[in-house]
């Protein structure tokens, strides 16, 4: 029988992705000046306000309230009418240095034989359903909003629109698994007061169905595309007005969007945040890793489908273990325990090794902060960071190394594919 899956996504401007942003410049600016740094900053978000909490162990001094307030700003919260803006909210440092109970357990005499940051376990997932390998109804959701966000700043076809939105997408998969056409779409977008609540309701409907959903079905495959269809039932702005928003509407904290992050509710997840966490934090380094696995396997034909859990002890190198599920997909015969064990000699799960293979010291975690961490696209950017001193470096950054598939021929002449 057939049935319905849903995934949400939330904006940039969303208070929880607020957070989380600051987070990642935080984590971005440290490294760039002190590649070995161990950071775990949390920050919350409300009404004209900001406060930083975390651990830091680095040698390197930055302006903390700059950084928080250039992102809000980047962010597009510039205006005094939201009751939060990166010019005139408060910023306060809570930041300490780290553990050393903590910290004897991660540095080592050497770097290979690095302890992981923490306990835990962690999942990558991968499917066939879509060109980057991730669940549909969540790249869809994440698409809507990276759509909405550029007419917001393009200010042209959609100008009343404010940072703040949350999109959700349902999907009807047939008995096989294989979607069939999309269902509905809920798109709740902030946006300026109007004069009348009736004309504002049916404005932003129709700008949304008849601007926002074409620009987002234009840049689809043309298999995707025709999923859509004239009997979606579209919920926009369904509780009337979405004026009033941002850290002002409802708090934000770092790390309450981890399931956005991630697969949008499909595979698992180990419950681990990722934003305000340097590398050594396998709660971040390994559900990259894991994603990578995941991602060069479907990619290899090993399935179509496939959840990578790794799991760690604080301070102990190994990992506990390695889990494969294929959900009955692998095409040859094979278990999954035995698939466990092939890709426990592909890829070496050390923490340090980790680091090392998806390039994690570099300030590459600004990007993953909002519209997911998996399922972007690898590329390589220039960044310029500057500290109170006036001291100023520019590096090329390569972003979501994870999402690379350069281990396919590796994997392939593993599985004899």
């Amino acid at each position: 029988m057939p049935y319905l899956f849903t995934s949400e996504s939330v904006s940039e401007g969303h208070p929880d992705k607020v957070a989380d942003q600051i987070s990642d410049a935080l984590i971005d600016n440290f490294l760039a000046f002190d590649v070995d740094s161990k950071v775990a900053c949390e920050t919350l978000v409300t009404t004209g306000q900001v406060v930083l909490a975390g651990e830091v162990k680095s040698t390197t001094y930055l302006d903390v309230q700059k950084i928080a307030r250039d992102t809000i700003n980047k962010i597009g919260y510039t205006k005094g009418e939201y009751m939060f803006d990166g010019n005139s909210c408060g910023v306060f440092s809570a930041i300490h240095p780290q553990s050393p109970d903590i910290n004897q357990g991660v540095d080592r005499g050497s770097k290979e034989e690095q302890g992981a940051g923490d306990q835990g376990m962690m999942f990558g997932y991968a499917t066939n359903e879509t060109e980057n390998y991730m669940p549909l109804a969540l790249d869809l959701s994440h698409r809507i909003l990276i759509e909405l966000a550029a007419l917001r700043n393009e200010n042209k076809d959609i100008t009343y629109l404010r940072p703040d939105s949350k999109s959700q997408v349902t999907i009807e998969y047939s008995d096989d698994n294989i979607p069939q056409r999309i269902d509905a779409i809920v798109v709740s977008t902030q946006h300026d007061d109007f004069a009348d609540d009736d004309t504002m309701l049916t404005k932003i409907r129709k700008d949304i169905v008849d601007i926002l959903i074409p620009r987002v079905v234009a840049k689809l495959p043309e298999a995707i595309q025709v999923l859509f269809n004239d009997d979606i039932k579209y919920h926009i702005n369904p509780t009337g007005k979405f004026v009033i928003g941002g850290p002002h509407g409802d708090t934000g904290l770092t790390g309450r969007k981890i399931i956005v992050d991630t697969y949008g509710g499909k595979g698992a997840h180990g419950g681990g945040a990722f934003s305000g966490k340097d590398p050594s934090k396998v709660d971040r380094s390994a559900a990259y890793a894991t994603r990578h696995i995941a991602k060069n396997l479907v990619a290899a034909g090993v399935a179509t489908e496939v959840l990578v859990q790794v799991s760690y002890a604080i301070g102990v190198v190994e990992p506990m273990g390695i889990f494969i599920d294929t959900y009955g997909t692998c095409p040859f015969n094979m278990t999954d325990g035995e698939i466990a064990e092939k890709v426990s000699q592909i890829f070496d799960m050390r923490p340090f090794a980790i680091e090392e293979r998806l390039k994690l010291r570099s300030p590459m975690y600004s990007e993953t902060a909002a519209y997911g961490h998996m399922g972007r696209t690898n590329r390589t950017v220039s960044k310029t960071f500057s500290q109170p001193n006036g001291n100023s470096v520019t590096l090329d950054v390569e972003l979501f190394t994870w999402e690379k598939l350069d281990y396919v021929d590796k994997v392939k002449d593993a599985f004899g594919l």
